[in-house]
This record gives C-alpha cells, structure tokens and sequence, in this order.
C-alpha cells in the first residue's frame, strides 16, 4: 500500500509540472490568455484559462507541439520564496487577476513562486520535478467550461484537461480505457435507454426518472428493503424537512451550512435535510431505552438535498437531490467492533450481489474542523481500525478526511474497467450522542452513553445507477434488467399469439414489453439489442403452429445464441431461476 501511494504522489508531481508545461505553452502561443489553476487531479489535470474566444480542438494540437519542444529543451523548474507584496506587484503589472486574488487571500507574508527556465513564472506551492525534460508522455483530451472556484456567479473559465504517464504504453492503455469509459458513459447510455433525464427546466443537479428508470431504482429498493430486515434493521421514514434548531444542535450549521437549503416559515427557520442521522436520534430519544434493545439498528431511504456548486455537478454522480440507504446503528461499547464487523460483511455480500468483485478501503481521520474530545476521537478510530484487521482487510489512511463527528472506514468499488466508484461507508460517532443526551439504562440501572454508528451500503442511489450503468455498459443482468424480455411477431398474423405470450409472461413475473410495429422483422430485434434487452423472443408462423417459442439471448456465455423449440412454461422457469441466482 505505501509503495502505490508513493507512486501515485510521483504521478501527481509529474502531471502537476505537465499543468504547468500547459499553461507556459497556452501563454506563448496566446499571450493575452489569463491563467488561473492547474491542479493534478485522478486521471491527469487541468488548467483554467480566461480567453475571450474559445479554445478550438485545432487549438490542442498547437498547444500540444508547443508543449512537446519545451520538454525537448529540459529546462528546469526552480522554486523561489518571494516577499507578498514583491508577488503582488508582479502578478498586478501583468494583469493576472486571478493569481492576484489568490494572493491576496494567502495569510503567509511570502508567497511560493516557480520559475520554468529564464521566462514563465506561476503561482505555486509545488512539488514539480526537477526539469522539464522529465515529463513523460503526455496527450491533451478535452476542453469544458469551468466558473471561477465552482461558482456560478464567478466568471466562466475554459478549462483544458489532459494527462501525463511516465512511459508511452502506460498512456496507450489509458486512453484505451477512456474510451470505453466514454462508451459506457451513464448520461449517454440513461438517455438512449429512457433510464432518466436531468431537464435545465427542472433546474441543475435534479433527476428525473423515466418509467423504466424508476422501476430499476424500485427494483434496487425493493432488495435492499428485504436484505435490511434480514439483517435485524427496522424501517423508519423522516420528513424532508427540519427546523434549523436541530441541525444547530447536530453541528451541521456550523459545519455544513454552506450546502444547506435555509429558509422560514412564520418566523421560525427550516432547512432541507441535508443528512438523515437527526430524525433517527430522533426516534431513539421517543422513549426510555435499554440495554436489552440495543442494538438498535435503523434503516431509511432518505431524500436528502445539498446545495452544491454547479461546477461540481455530473450526471447522476454529483447531483442536488439525492437518496441514501442510510442507517444508524446505537450500540454499546461491548457491541461496537461486531457492528462493524457487520456491517463490512454486509457491504461485500450486497457488492457481490450487484456484480462488483473487487474494491479498495480507506479509513480517514479526524479533520481540522470537528468536534468531540480526543478520547473519543481515539476510540472510534481504533474501533474501525481493529474491525478492518481482525476481517483481515488491508487498507490506506486517509488524514484528516473524517466527517465532523468522527471517523469513517470508504468502501470505494471496482467497476469492470478498473474504476473507482465511493460507495459504502461506515462512521463511528461518540460525538452526537452526546450532544443529543442519548441514554440507555445499563443492566445495573445507571444510565449510560450509547454509541452511533452512521452507514451507508450503496451510498447514493444515484450515484449507484449511474455506476452499475456504467460497469455494465447499460446491460444490466436479467434481475435488474426494467424490460427483461422482447417480444417480436414477425407478422401481424402471430400478434394473437405473441399477446398470449406476453400475458403468460407477466403472470409468471417476468417483465415483458411486445413489439407491434409494421417494421421488418431484424430491424426490431436490432432496436431490442440498442435497448439492451436480456431476451428477445420471436414468434413467426412456425411458433404459432407448435405452440413454441425462438429465444434469443443476450446476456452471458449464450449471448446471440437463438434456443429455438422451448415451451412458454420452460422459458418462464429459465427466467426465474435466473433472477434467483440474481443473474
């Protein structure tokens, strides 16, 4: 684990010293261009510019050339620590407004400059490597636009993206993956498949569910409703909304304000949960508890809105409106590290359910805004740190990333092309327990301090969907599949029959749609394999007379394989155990 992260921080060095390679080129070839930032990011980096006419792809490709010679020149990266107003001044005469502004915001008396070569100067903490010529192999992708920090009341910037590898193959197999990355895309496969559409009418960062989206979210719900109670979690529903005093109480006003939807009504103020824990500390504070209850395991899925920037927003993985299959777990001590426990094996088996084999955990500390005591800080870390040990799962750590009110064990899963998804998640809380004065009466009738634990399976449906669209590349398995079987007459004469078809279909739980359009024959099957469809059942006029069915798969080992000569009876069993085996 600590050799990965340290190449990934020579990774991130790299591609941070290629942002500024970038920008160094863009300013040669368009010195009237405002540079902003360029940070190294997940698969690569970016760097925003202000320029009044919009960078064109043709732009790239100079941009790229440019880049390429002053590798070729290997000149040296030299940081220098400058006096603020020596930096100001510099930066002022140039008219770089928005390395002024970032300045000027910095509370240290020097600032930290690096020089590239004798010419380009940028703002920079670093670390670059030494010299130019130590970059890679590099490729520009894309051009977007970008407000100035996230928000839109800032200015638009024109954000270039691109990414920088240590050798040549390992750039090849990269934008390998991208593009199947962009073919699997959920905004483009949601779409194309009727899943969901996010209307500027509607506003931004909100979904909307088409028919066959909403039913694959129920479909999800409806399994993780069943597994929950298999699991000893009972349901409980809160409002959407609270009156401020509460999140007050939480610290999420301190906290989270700044994502929160505020307002008033008759004088008092309410917010939009952004978060589900107060309602359930809510239901444990309705009556006296004791320790014979606990745990007590509470289970919501729960609509929550956070106000995020629309900078950040992205299809179904960064949205507004969102909802969690969330939980709060109070236990006592004695409970705590089984409950996590638990809750890990529940993580993996939901995981493994939904198709994803593989995963990497991190576990973050407390953060420099928190609240609680040391000691309980100390306590719930060890407690997520001794559960993941004794299951025997390695992990990284993650400083300083906790939530406000205690650390957190990020379960982030592996889709089919290698990509990270953050999912799961597990809190342990000391912390709102007792600003909420939660008690159970012990066994020898004192009272005592419960402990939360905060979790989440899936994490955001959502962002869910929007993951398993993409792990899938819209070919989802027959049990989640919304149309799970096609049904083609091959002429208007056998619609009787594939009506009859259908019916039987239905009243076996398979989910069926017919296709009764005068349209030849492959090209409705054609439109059933764009739709994804696991079967596509086709009846012509030797099917009629034999009371039989031509079946065509397209999941699996048999995929475009016709099973032709089954029975109705038979096929509607195949399906069946299928779902059963959550294929």
């Amino acid at each position: 684990m600590a050799k990965n992260k340290e190449k990934q921080q020579e990774l991130d060095t790299l591609r941070h010293t290629c942002s500024h390679v970038m920008a160094q080129a863009v300013k040669e070839l368009f010195p009237e261009v405002k540079v902003a930032i360029g940070p190294s990011i997940e698969d690569g980096f970016y760097y925003d510019f202000d320029k009044k006419e919009p960078f064109a792809p043709e732009d790239l490709e100079k941009i790229e050339e440019k880049m390429r010679r002053i590798i070729k020149d290997d000149l040296p990266l030299q940081q220098e620590e400058w006096d603020k107003n020596k930096a100001l001044d510099f930066f002022k005469q140039n008219r770089e407004i928005y390395k002024t502004e970032l300045i000027e915001k910095l509370n240290s008396p020097t600032v930290s400059i690096y020089k590239t070569g004798a010419g380009f100067l940028d703002l920079c903490k670093g670390p670059h490597v030494a010299s130019t010529g130590k970059i890679g192999a590099f490729k520009l992708l894309s051009i977007a636009g970008a407000y100035w920090h996230g928000d839109e009341r800032n200015p638009m910037l024109q954000r270039i993206y691109g990414t920088c590898f240590g050798t040549g193959d390992e750039l090849k197999e990269f934008l390998r993956r991208r593009e199947e990355a962009l073919k699997r895309d959920h905004r483009k496969l949601g779409a194309e498949l009727g899943f969901f559409e996010m209307s500027p009418e509607m506003g931004a960062g909100l979904v909307l569910y088409h028919p066959k989206g909403a039913l694959l979210r129920t479909i999800i719900e409806d399994y993780e409703k069943v597994e929950h109670r298999k699991h000893g979690y009972q349901m409980v529903i809160g409002p959407h909304i609270l009156k401020s005093d509460i999140w007050i109480r939480s610290g999420h006003y301190d906290y989270y304000k700044d994502n929160m939807y505020i307002f008033r009504i008759e004088d008092q103020e309410y917010a939009v949960k952004p978060m589900n824990c107060p309602g359930h500390i809510l239901v444990y504070k309705s009556k006296i508890r004791s320790y014979k209850e606990l745990p007590l395991r509470f289970f919501e899925l729960g609509t929550v809105y956070r106000q995020e920037k629309s900078g950040v927003l992205h299809g179904l993985l960064r949205v507004r409106g969102f909802t969690q299959d969330d939980a709060h777990i109070f236990c006592t001590e004695e409970h705590l590290e089984q409950e996590i426990q638990g809750i890990i094996d529940f993580v993996i088996e939901t995981m493994n359910t939904f198709g994803f084999k593989e995963w990497d955990i991190e576990l973050s500390t407390r953060p420099e805004k928190s609240i609680g005591t040391d000691q309980a800080w100390e306590r719930a870390t060890a407690a997520l740190t001794t559960a993941l040990q004794h299951k025997g799962l390695p992990f990284d750590i993650n400083e300083g990333d906790g939530a406000f009110y205690g650390p957190k064990i990020d379960i982030k899963l592996k889709d089919a092309i290698g990509r990270s998804w953050q999912c799961a998640t597990i809190q342990c809380d000391f912390a709102l327990p007792e600003r909420f004065d939660l008690n159970y009466i012990a066994a020898d009738g004192k009272q005592k301090r419960p402990i939360m634990l905060h979790r989440v399976l899936l994490g955001s449906l959502e962002r869910f969907i929007g993951a398993l669209i993409e792990h899938y590349a819209g070919a989802l398995p027959v049990w989640l599949s919304p149309v799970q079987v096609q049904i083609v007459p091959v002429t208007e004469k056998q619609h009787d029959y594939a009506l009859e078809v259908m019916k039987s279909l239905e009243s076996g739980g398979i989910r069926t749609e017919i296709d009764l359009r005068s349209e030849k024959v492959g090209y409705k099957i054609r439109e059933a394999v764009v739709q994804k469809v696991p079967y596509i059942v086709v009846v012509g006029e030797k099917e009629v007379a034999a009371g039989i069915l031509s079946v065509r798969s397209e999941r699996g080992e048999n995929k475009g394989n016709v099973t032709a000569g089954i029975t109705c009876a038979e096929f509607i069993e195949q399906v069946r155990q299928e779902v059963l085996r959550k294929g």
